[in-house]
């Protein structure tokens, strides 16, 4: 048997090993921001169009949310989790972003942070004018609510800090091109070349961010356009494609998007002390995911899971819309929005691309 002095001295071995070991799980478990603010569009929406009764895309019917823990749709356009929830969870902020403007949140989710993004919302007010979603511009006013109901739960102090510390995530751009360039060119009139576009949809996003940085945000991610020739949607678009290629044209657009982009973000930063940006690289790796397919185990890349595949999206991807059998297989859910696998790889990349950022 063993003496009480060794006894002792083994028990208290064991408990200075528990305590390192719950040391180092909390210490792997310290969320890496204070919070998650979300801004843009249905790429990063939780929700908050199932609150906002004039919004025209919704997705609080199956098979949305069909991958979720209850199975139910909860207005994320996917069948599960969508990539600011995966960010969320990476950073050790929390597992789903609730929407701002789900009724009755409680003061922990306010505290760890929210989603202010609408589906089919633009820069341009001219995109969420025609979907009727909350348009980017305007999310900033629910942004001032929640600054309110943050302050009278921690506090002035406590919660300027919350916010000065909270990575913010601005994701649109796409409904803009779409909606009023490709598809229904109704700003072609005033910009006849794409570049002019570009330029005027790239000051809308200039102006976001200054507001965002007067609110006291300083970490601000933003992303650039995916390939947006290779949405299936965009392919659907072009009658003749029967073989349903990418749209060259429309893919180029982008990466000059996406390039001018790169450009504005560091000098918006210079100009606000204090300020960290981040871009966001959203098409290198969408456009490694199709030109590669096997590498991430998907096996269709080019029309998403609801339906055809070809067209459906919001209403027209419903509970009686056959889906694929395996999602997981499918880089796309409906005919814009990627599967929860994609938004995984895209949380992974980007989850990478924020902690470099973080120690540079």
């Amino acid at each position: 048997m063993m003496s009480t002095s060794k006894t002792i001295t083994f028990t208290l071995f064991i408990a200075t090993l528990l305590s390192s070991c719950n040391a180092a799980a909390n210490a792997t478990a310290q969320p890496l921001f204070p919070a998650i603010l979300i801004f843009g569009d249905s790429t990063v929406d939780t929700g908050n169009n199932n609150y906002h009764s004039q919004t025209i895309f919704k997705a609080k019917h199956l098979p949305y949310g069909i991958d979720l823990p209850n199975h139910k749709a909860s207005g994320r356009f996917t069948n599960g989790k969508i990539f600011s929830d995966i960010i969320a969870t990476k950073l050790n902020i929390k597992q789903f972003v609730p929407p701002f403007l789900q009724p009755n949140l409680s003061d922990q989710e306010i505290v760890t942070g929210v989603c202010f993004a609408s589906a089919g919302a633009g820069y341009d007010d001219r995109t969420s004018l025609s979907t009727q979603a909350i348009g980017v511009s305007d999310q900033p006013k629910m942004f001032k609510s929640y600054i309110a109901r943050l302050k009278s739960i921690v506090g002035d102090k406590k919660a300027m800090e919350i916010i000065n510390n909270a990575l913010v995530v601005i994701s649109a751009g796409p409904n803009d091109f779409i909606l009023n360039y490709y598809d229904f060119p109704s700003r072609r009139l005033e910009f006849p070349h794409i570049s002019g576009y570009q330029d005027f949809v790239l000051k809308r996003l200039d102006n976001l961010v200054r507001e965002l940085y007067s609110l006291g945000c300083r970490k601000i991610m933003v992303g650039g356009l995916p390939p947006m020739g290779c949405l299936p949607i965009q392919m659907t678009a072009k009658f003749r494609n029967a073989l349903r290629f990418c749209l060259e044209q429309e893919n180029r657009d982008s990466v000059l998007y996406n390039q001018k982009l790169q450009k504005l973000l560091p000098q918006i930063e210079a100009s606000l002390t204090g300020s960290k940006i981040l871009y966001s690289n959203v098409y290198d790796p969408m456009m490694d995911m199709m030109q590669n397919p096997s590498k991430y185990g998907f096996k269709e890349t080019k029309r998403g899971c609801c339906g055809t595949g070809h067209l459906e999206t919001s209403f027209m991807c419903n509970a009686f819309s056959p889906t694929c059998r395996n999602h997981s297989e499918f880089l796309f859910f409906d005919s814009i929005h990627p599967s929860e696998a994609t938004y995984n790889y895209m949380g992974n990349f980007l989850d990478t691309q924020i902690r470099g950022w973080l120690e540079a």
